[in-house]
């Protein structure tokens, strides 16, 4: 029988911090109870920072064929982000070398791709400010509305939804700094420089009813030249069980991309609610007609915690040397504004 002095407790039943950890299974810096090192471990975690690395690098290589995924992935590519973070508590607490190694990659990958605006240049030298907005047709303050978007001091601004009760408002309130203006269906644009040529846009995908009217085109004269005005709201998308809804979408995109590949004139800008990112394959008939746009964190939609940039300003022959979003309005997107720098 094993003698125990009064006072002390039984040898078996102490314990330390060290006995302990061992006892659950949590895995040291060397090696764990397997004999596995931390270069051993975590293997699993390594594998799905690399494939975050390659989704952000390459997210076209994800089909659209089910669901249209690719284009869902696309259309919030920033926020893939957040995996790394989660990878690397993952990680730490699965005390992985390989797997910390291996984070290096997608956090090197989304820094090429989207740190660029975080570390971008206070705004350069241009021509001219635009200013885009989907004012909402349940906007219930279109004069305040207005009064904000002056006071970002643009010579040019489009407008989306805009409904015959508050189309009024809007001009009253916009008709005193732009004294030139042209309004087809739902979208307007004001100017403070000369507009001619106006005409609407046929966007309209098939199976929509007549009244319909979401695009509009005209030239804007400036001191560098003339300019074709595009305004465009294209159809809205889904997200549901079935997937992303874009067909109609896609479809008013390829119109609105053809119209901008028969445009005459060099100059052009583009202003409107496109309803995706510009990284969405689904706008590729209009991207791929336009100069490229740099990647930033201007995001727009929803008004309440915007997760992505549905609004746009793309230009051709001109450069977009700066893009910011303004104070909320009474509409559920944030008001874009952008300089544009016009090439001689």
């Amino acid at each position: 029988m094993q003698r125990v002095e009064s006072g002390a407790a039984p040898r078996e039943r102490r314990t330390d911090s060290g006995v302990w950890l061992r006892r659950i299974g949590r895995p040291r810096w060397g090696t764990d109870a397997a004999g596995r090192s931390s270069w051993q471990r975590g293997r699993l975690l390594a594998g799905l920072a690399v494939l975050t690395a390659g989704l952000l690098a390459f997210p076209s290589a994800v089909p659209n064929s089910v669901g249209r995924v690719g284009s869902l992935l696309e259309t919030f590519l920033p926020w893939l982000g957040l995996a790394v973070p989660l990878l690397l508590v993952a990680a730490l607490l699965r005390r992985s070398a390989t797997a910390l190694v291996a984070l290096l990659l997608p956090v090197a990958v989304w820094g090429s791709l989207f740190g660029g605006p975080l570390l971008a240049p206070d705004r350069a030298a241009h021509d001219i400010t635009a200013v885009q907005h989907n004012v909402s047709d349940v906007n219930a303050d279109p004069a305040g509305t207005a009064r904000a978007l002056i006071e970002a001091a643009p010579e040019l601004v489009a407008l989306e939804e805009l409904t015959p009760s508050a189309l009024p408002l809007y001009e009253r309130a916009l008709a005193p700094t732009y004294p030139y203006r042209a309004v087809e269906g739902t979208v307007g644009l004001w100017s403070k420089y000369p507009l001619s040529d106006v005409r609407p846009l046929d966007i309209k995908p098939k199976g929509i009813g007549e009244g319909w009217q979401r695009g509009m085109r005209a030239r804007m004269g400036t001191k560098q030249g003339d300019v074709a005005v595009y305004v465009a709201h294209l159809p809205s998308v889904r997200v549901g069980w079935s997937g992303f809804s874009s067909g109609r979408r896609d479809e008013s995109a390829g119109l609105l991309g053809a119209a901008l590949a028969a445009e005459r004139l060099d100059r052009v800008i583009l202003l409107g609610d496109l309803n995706s990112t510009a990284d969405d394959r689904g706008l590729d008939p209009v991207t791929s007609r336009m100069d490229p746009v740099g990647r930033d964190f201007a995001f727009s939609w929803p008004t309440a915690f915007p997760v992505s940039r549905i609004d746009h300003v793309m230009t051709r022959a001109a450069t977009v040397t700066h893009v910011r979003t303004l104070p909320a309005t009474g509409s559920d997107h944030l008001p874009i504004a952008a300089d544009i720098r016009l090439q001689p």
